[in-house]
């Protein structure tokens, strides 16, 4: 069995909105997410920052999803924490033996990429997982295939600690590096890394997008009265 984490409880100073739940193309990101992930994983956990905020993900999730899809719902056990926390409870949730964790603000994300990183951690069942790893050195652990149980003790010795770093528990579990060049024959453009950080991020976003289809309209999901 297969996992993926979705971390959707960030803040989302520099946006001034949830990223979790602005509209692309007539749909929230975090729903996009859930699909392209359905298709090579299993199950889907989405970890909200508390139990409120997973019931309001819930709602929204199970007005845009297909009836088929019913991803389960954590939300982070320490505040604080991060990407760490998310994690943790991510994985607390989850059932495989290999879990996907990434961000809810991913618009390009490739499942085919996904599927690649899966394949490489399965090749060796002891090890960590599978990072990609960007020309300059760069990790990156919020696209990346962790062994579950490794990976949340990690993560939960790294909490103990007072560690907040998410590489502090990366370096823990003895994952494999995957250079992003070797990812290109799947992602020429290796867009799935591009995440939503700013306004400007979104600006890019519906550009790339017209390109492969229609512009479509990126704002805050709070805009409509759908909850």
């Amino acid at each position: 069995m297969r996992t993926a984490v979705i971390l959707a409880g960030g803040s989302s100073r520099r946006l001034g909105a949830e990223k979790s739940l602005l509209l692309f193309d007539g749909k929230p990101l975090i729903c996009w997410t859930v699909e392209r992930l359905s298709s090579v994983a299993d199950e889907i956990v989405v970890v909200a920052r508390d139990e409120e905020h997973s019931r309001r993900l819930e709602k929204v999730l199970s007005q845009f999803l297909p009836f088929s899809i019913k991803p389960a719902m954590a939300w982070d056990s320490l505040l604080g924490y991060g990407p760490v926390a998310g994690i943790a409870a991510g994985l607390g949730r989850a059932r495989g033996k290999f879990a996907f964790a990434t961000a809810c603000d991913l618009p390009f994300l490739s499942p085919r990429v996904v599927e690649r990183l899966f394949i490489t951690a399965e090749e060796d069942s002891d090890c960590g997982g599978a990072v990609p790893v960007q020309a300059n050195g760069y990790f990156e652990p919020l696209h990346c295939v962790y062994h579950r149980k490794k990976m949340q003790q990690a993560c939960e010795k790294a909490m103990a600690a007072g560690e907040r770093r998410i590489f502090a528990p990366l370096q823990e579990i003895g994952i494999r590096q995957v250079a992003v060049d070797l990812l290109r024959p799947l992602d020429a453009d290796l867009l799935t890394f591009f995440n939503l950080n700013t306004r400007e991020d979104m600006e890019r976003a519906e550009h790339l997008w017209a390109k492969r289809k229609e512009r479509p309209s990126l704002k805050p999901i709070l805009d409509r009265p759908i909850l």
